[in-house]
């Protein structure tokens, strides 16, 4: 099976690192023909991000899947002729450089638009496009701070940590994406039926303009409106979630953890019963959940108490007999091995360089969201560097071998 509802659609990725080339990713996955722009002879610094053998890292592999790589240098006029050249064969120009990078090498909105009015141009930055901070230079780590993530992150009496993944360039991604087919659906909606080339959207709404510190507010839930409306500074709980309880992850008698999330009244009920804690269930004082977060400590006690006693497995039968939401906290080694994820193709392989005399096959992280039951297949892992250069330059734009191993030299 190989749904692909984004068939037929040409993306131009001009992006770097983690945001844009997440959303181009995201497209790709779902069947848009991706063009990866990317400097001779270097590449996107992300091939050596976590390189432990080989030449080209995991993570690029990971982010890039379902891509073209090809080598232009945008520097140079030739470069830049040629990508307005691909503009005009393509849908979608992906990018995420400091705003005004575009305007400076002569390819910003107004150039793409005249090349191609129907295109549809989503740019991710530190701050946006517009602001008194445009033109600040900023990666995941410093939006997670401004966007309020970083403060709410680990415990209370240290600084605060960050995720272990870059989730302010992935969430970024995530919107780019979104955005970028909500633009196309809008193309499509409003095409006129005279001209199915004419441009009836003004250039300004098929720019899409995410900035990396606002998808991070967007998804800080009330952080806001409770400050403004309570005067409430939430502040860091480490495992617990503020205003909920009893949410935390909790130690077993084997040195392993387990989340539970015991915070629905009605599931409260049947939690305290598992753990042999009546007198818990009855209090009037722990009948709702903000007379539960009062006494947070109280109850992760006696849950610890409980837990404590018990290896992972024993504590997970038990309450995932009694409908409990629980789980294991997962390593890589148990994601590889989990039922779940096998079941939904969710770690798909395939056969990489790894820096060893032959490659290696590895399990990748398949197509979120599933359509039709399993993860659509994963087309190929990110490319080697330039691997589609001659293939791209040849078929879309007719230029002769001579010329596009003239591009690769200079």
């Amino acid at each position: 099976m190989s749904i692909r509802p984004l068939d037929g659609v040409r993306v131009l990725e001009l992006g770097n690192y983690i945001a844009a080339p997440t959303a181009g990713r995201i497209l790709g996955d779902f069947g848009a023909e991706v063009i990866k722009v990317e400097r001779p002879k270097v590449g996107d610094e992300l091939r050596n991000w976590r390189l432990y053998g080989g030449d080209t890292s995991m993570l690029y592999r990971t982010v890039n899947r379902n891509k073209k790589s090809i080598t232009l240098d945008l520097r140079t006029e030739a470069g830049r002729a040629i990508v307005l050249d691909l503009i005009r064969r393509s849908d979608v120009l992906l990018e995420n450089f400091r705003p005004g990078m575009l305007e400076k090498w002569g390819l910003g909105p107004e150039v793409l638009n005249e090349a191609n009015p129907r295109l549809v141009i989503t740019r991710i930055s530190a701050y946006g496009q517009t602001g008194p901070l445009s033109q600040r230079p900023g990666f995941a780590a410093v939006a997670e701070a401004v966007g309020g993530l970083r403060e709410l992150v680990g415990d209370p009496d240290r600084a605060p940590v960050r995720t272990g993944v870059s989730i302010g360039d992935s969430i970024a991604g995530i919107y780019a994406a979104f955005g970028t087919v909500m633009a196309l659906f809008q193309r499509e909606r409003v095409r006129s039926d005279d001209d199915p080339e004419a441009a009836p959207i003004p250039l300004a709404e098929r720019v899409i303009d995410v900035a990396l510190n606002e998808a991070i507010l967007s998804v800080m839930e009330s952080l806001v409106p409770d400050y403004l409306a309570y005067g409430i500074q939430r502040e860091r709980v480490g495992g617990r979630m503020e205003g909920i309880a009893p949410s935390n992850a909790y130690p077993c008698a084997d040195g392993t953890s387990v989340i539970i999330g015991g915070n629905g009244d009605a599931i409260f009920q049947r939690y305290m019963r598992v753990i042999d804690r009546p007198d818990l269930a009855a209090d009037p004082e722990l009948q709702d959940n903000a007379g539960r977060w009062a006494q947070r400590e109280r109850l992760d006690a006696a849950i610890a108490e409980w837990t404590g006693v018990r290896t992972r497995a024993q504590a997970l039968e038990v309450l995932e007999a009694a409908a409990i939401p629980c789980g294991p906290i997962y390593t890589a080694a148990d994601i590889v091995a989990d039922e779940q994820y096998r079941a939904r193709n969710m770690i798909q392989p395939f056969a990489v360089d790894v820096g060893a005399a032959e490659p290696k096959t590895v399990g990748f992280p398949g197509i979120v969201p599933v359509i039709g039951e399993r993860s659509l297949p994963i087309r190929s892992v990110g490319p080697d560097l330039g691997a589609h250069t001659h293939e791209v330059l040849a078929d879309l734009l007719g230029m002769p071998a001579s010329e596009i191993d003239a591009l690769e030299v200079s």
